[in-house]
């Protein structure tokens, strides 16, 4: 998860590939690709929020003093505290959704919470899974794509969920956590969601994701839905749907042949889904862009 999260604020001589989806006055959303390869990071004045989309890359990172070796999968998420320079090595290309907080926000809320702003420190996270989030993260991405219908006090309630978020559970001035664990061990849930992320193309069953981590088929049924909150089909078809998508708003390629890269049996397959998913059709999803 490197050096797109860097690149949202400033130049680089050989820029990746950067898609600016939309910005508010407390934030700014881009999806942004880096090359396999070393990334240098001077550090920005803003927190920024870096979520991994695809498949699944390995990726040596040292930042604010500390350093993290490890295999980033979708949903994946790094935080970035202001003015924290780094360093990533990718082996792979990558690519995130990049969402860049301004500082003001945070000290807003901090202010509202009764709590002193000089004590505001964010947290350095590296690989860390948060679905309220990557939520967020997922919601801001559609309705910008989509002109934003729902209007500006729809986004700034998001920008507003996600620093509250941050300040509650990643920063100095976070709550104990006292939930349960989660279902699923992370480190298993990593290697199952990684394994469904790489073989979203294929015709996979509930048993063979379950194999990967050892479990019958209706206990990590079970498991899967406290760990991501929605059962393993649903979790898979969701994500076909979102690669998809971003296929058809990137290339020109039959819609018909994008469907059975993704898993889908036919066209009207994949349209039926994204439909019911993101409510438009996929010839609409390539005309939005």
């Amino acid at each position: 998860m490197g050096g797109r999260a860097r690149s949202i604020f400033q130049h680089r001589s050989t820029p990746p590939n950067h898609e600016l989806i939309g910005s508010t006055e407390d934030l700014r959303l881009s999806l942004i690709s880096d090359s396999p390869g070393l990334v240098e990071f001077s550090g920005a004045p803003a927190v920024i929020v870096s979520i991994h989309v695809g498949a699944s890359v390995s990726v040596d990172c040292r930042r604010g003093g500390q350093r993290h070796r490890g295999t980033t999968i979708h949903g994946d998420l790094e935080i970035i505290p202001p003015n924290t320079p780094g360093i990533w090595e990718l082996q792979s290309a990558d690519t995130a959704l990049v969402i860049g907080i301004k500082l003001q926000l945070f000290k807003s809320i901090v202010e509202q919470l009764g709590s002193n702003v000089e004590q505001l420190r964010i947290t350095n996270r590296f690989q860390a899974r948060d679905p309220q989030i990557e939520y967020i993260g997922w919601a801001l991405k559609s309705e910008m794509e989509s002109g934003c219908p729902s209007g500006r006090l729809f986004t700034d309630a998001l920008a507003t969920a996600l620093a509250v978020r941050i300040v509650r559970n990643h920063s100095s001035l976070a709550r104990p956590n006292r939930g349960p664990a989660a279902a699923i061990p992370a480190r298993k849930l990593k290697l199952v969601l990684s394994y469904i992320e790489d073989n979203l193309g294929r015709d996979i069953s509930l048993g063979e994701i379950a194999a990967e981590v050892g479990l019958s088929t209706s206990h990590f049924k079970a498991l899967f839905r406290k760990s991501v909150g929605m059962p393993p089909h649903q979790y898979l078809i969701r994500r076909r749907v979102e690669r998809a998508a971003a296929q058809l708003r990137r290339s020109t390629a039959p819609i018909g042949d994008i469907a059975l890269e993704n898993g889908f049996c036919h066209q009207s397959h994949l349209a039926m889904h994204v439909r019911r998913i993101l409510g438009v059709t996929p010839q609409e999803v390539r005309d939005s862009c």
